[in-house]
């Protein structure tokens, strides 16, 4: 498809015709003697004749191709274009960060599976977690792992084929025994400070206590919420175990509501699935849709013409004059 980029440029077309009426050639009548026998007289005077004014008249090869040239220089001045097929670009509109606690806790095998059977805490979280980051296609995603450290697993990115793997690799105690949950928030909103993405959602997931974090859990929530990312809770633990087992199930509350966001309790693998499944239709994937059709100037073609047919005809002209001279 060709389309011109400044098709007003057409408005010149007439150009020449308006110049040759406003602004006609410059004419001039004087006097002059009228002789019956100027040849004779040339004669007579032993002078050699020579040719007096002469009005050169265009021939049809020069006003062709004068239209022609004009008409083509006017086309390259409207800008052709040859345009191309729709092409549709999404970028992600959210960032999601998903914070895992993969402290020593997350060993205990007394989550039970979508088949009714005991299971790992850790491995129930990377098969619900792994599927929910698969479904998330428009979204850029990051994983924090947490235990008494927590550390960026993957930064932000729209890869989540690496997301999952990175998830896949992750074991229990790789940080530490502990859990430091304000240092895992601490370091998801300092990973956010770095986007420019306005859409921020924090997912964490805890089954224990804070119990060595240098900012305490909801002062770091607190810091999120003034940075506008949204905390959403979820605790996998025991909340009537103690100590460090304890699942704190009253400050993963006050996290969320600090943060505008949610917390939720799963007491098996088939209940966090639904936990996601709510999240995803809550917060569904967000996209910004960017279309353009791509356009190649095609300006040189007749530009190249003009200046072929200008070469051309003053070919033609000069071997003409040769060849009259020659006769």
């Amino acid at each position: 498809m060709i389309e011109f980029a400044t098709p007003l440029a057409f408005l010149l077309a007439p150009l020449p015709l308006v110049i040759r009426y406003v602004l006609p050639a410059h004419q001039e009548t004087v006097s002059a003697l009228r002789f019956p026998f100027f040849r004779r007289l040339a004669h007579a005077a032993d002078v050699a004749p020579r040719a007096g004014a002469v009005v050169f008249r265009r021939t049809m090869l020069q006003n062709g191709a004068a239209i022609l040239i004009w008409g083509l220089l006017v086309s390259a001045l409207a800008g052709p274009e040859r345009v191309g097929e729709p092409i549709v670009q999404e970028k992600a509109a959210r960032d999601v960060m998903l914070a895992i606690d993969i402290s020593g806790s997350m060993d205990q095998r007394d989550f039970r599976s979508a088949q009714g059977e005991p299971t790992q805490r850790l491995d129930a979280v990377k098969r619900v977690v792994g599927d929910f980051v698969s479904v998330r296609d428009g979204d850029r995603i990051a994983l924090i792992v947490f235990g008494t450290k927590a550390f960026v697993q993957a930064p932000f990115t729209e890869d989540l084929g690496s997301v999952r793997a990175l998830l896949e690799q992750t074991e229990v105690g790789m940080t530490g025994p502990h859990t430091a949950l304000g240092d895992a928030i601490g370091l998801a909103i300092k990973t956010f400070q770095s986007s420019t993405i306005e859409d921020r959602l924090l997912i964490v997931l805890s089954d224990g206590a804070d119990t060595g974090s240098r900012m305490t859990p909801i002062n770091a929530a607190a810091i999120a919420a003034g940075e506008s990312i949204e905390i959403i809770a979820i605790g996998v633990g025991d909340p009537d175990g103690s100590g460090e087992q304890r699942l704190d199930e009253r400050s993963l509350n006050d996290i969320a509501s600090t943060a505008g966001g949610a917390y939720y309790f799963a007491g098996d693998e088939t209940a966090l699935s639904d936990i996601y499944t709510r999240i995803d239709a809550q917060k569904p994937r967000v996209v910004e849709t960017t279309r353009y059709r791509p356009r190649e100037s095609l300006a040189h073609i007749p530009s190249g013409l003009a200046a072929g047919i200008a070469f051309l005809t003053l070919a033609i002209l000069y071997a003409s004059t040769l060849r009259r001279k020659t006769v």
